[in-house]
C-alpha cells in the first residue's frame, strides 16, 4: 500500500493528490481488492484521541484521506503539509462514476429511508451502467440481513452512511464479507440525493463549507465547536515540537 502518512494528533493521513488517489481506486476496482477508506475531519480526529479502539481502526484502514480544511491547516501548522484536501463527498462521486464506467456492482447502506430511496433513484437515472445490487436505510436493529445480502451480492463498492464512528466500526467488522472498496460516507447521501444542498462553489473555493453548513443548520453549533478545540490542540502540539 501507499504508506506515506502524516500524523495529526494521533491520526495518520495519507499524503497524495486526489488524482493519485483516484488512480489507486481505479487499480483497486480492477483488481477486486478489499479496501477500507476513512475520511477524518477534525471532529473524528478528536473522537479517535478519546477512543483507542476507534483510533486503531482508522490508522489500520487502507486509505485515510483529509476531509476538512482543518486537517490541511493543522498539517501545515505542524510543518508536515498534506498535498490537498480530498473530501468524502468527492470520493463518493468518483467511486459511483468509476463503478458506472467499469459497469460494476454497488451496494449502499445508511441515511433516512427517503434519502436512500432518492439516492438509488438518482443512480438509476444518471448512472445507468451501475449495477445497484441493493440498498438499505440506516434504521436497522439487526446487522445480519444486510451483511448476508452484501456477502451474497458481492458488490465492488459498498457505501456506508451510518455516521461516525458507527460506520467505521461496521466496515471494520464486516469488510471480509465482500472484496469491495468500502467507505464510510457520513451525511453524503443527503447531498448526493439533493435532499440537502452542498455549499455553493464560492464557499467551497474559500474552504468555508463548514460555515455554510453552520448558517443553514444552526443546530450543528455543538459539532462545530470541535474545530476551535482541535486547532487549540494543534497549537499546543506545535509548541511542543519547538
Amino acid at each position: 500500500m501507499h504508506k506515506n502518512r502524516v500524523n495529526i494528533l494521533g491520526t495518520e493521513f495519507d499524503n497524495f493528490t486526489a488524482k493519485q488517489f483516484h488512480k489507486y481506486l481505479d487499480d483497486d476496482l480492477d483488481l477486486k481488492a478489499n479496501r477500507f477508506i476513512v475520511t477524518p475531519n477534525p471532529e473524528i480526529v478528536l473522537s479517535a484521541r478519546k477512543d483507542s479502539n476507534f483510533s486503531k481502526i482508522i490508522n489500520n484502514a487502507d486509505y485515510v484521506i483529509p476531509d476538512g480544511i482543518g486537517i490541511i491547516k493543522g498539517a501545515k501548522s505542524l510543518g508536515t503539509p498534506l498535498h490537498e484536501r480530498i473530501t468524502g463527498f468527492d470520493t463518493l462521486e468518483y467511486l459511483i462514476s468509476a463503478v458506472n464506467r467499469k459497469q460494476l456492482k454497488l451496494y449502499m447502506v445508511g441515511a433516512k429511508p427517503e434519502v436512500i430511496e432518492a439516492s438509488a433513484k438518482k443512480i438509476k437515472k444518471q448512472y445507468p451502467q451501475v449495477n445497484l445490487v441493493g440498498y438499505h436505510d440506516g434504521y436497522f436493529k439487526d446487522d445480519a440481513p444486510i451483511v448476508e445480502e452484501i456477502a451474497a451480492k458481492k458488490p465492488n463498492v459498498v457505501l456506508v452512511a451510518l455516521g461516525s464512528p458507527k460506520q467505521e466500526f461496521f466496515i471494520n467488522k464486516y469488510r471480509d464479507q465482500a472484496d469491495a472498496v468500502w467507505i464510510g460516507v457520513g451525511g453524503s447521501f443527503d447531498v448526493f440525493s439533493e435532499t440537502k444542498k452542498r455549499a455553493p462553489k464560492v464557499f467551497q473555493k474559500l474552504n468555508l463549507e463548514w460555515f455554510y453548513r453552520l448558517i443553514t443548520e444552526p443546530t450543528r453549533i455543538g459539532r462545530m465547536m470541535a474545530i476551535p478545540k482541535y486547532m487549540n490542540m494543534i497549537n499546543k502540539e506545535k509548541k511542543n515540537k519547538k
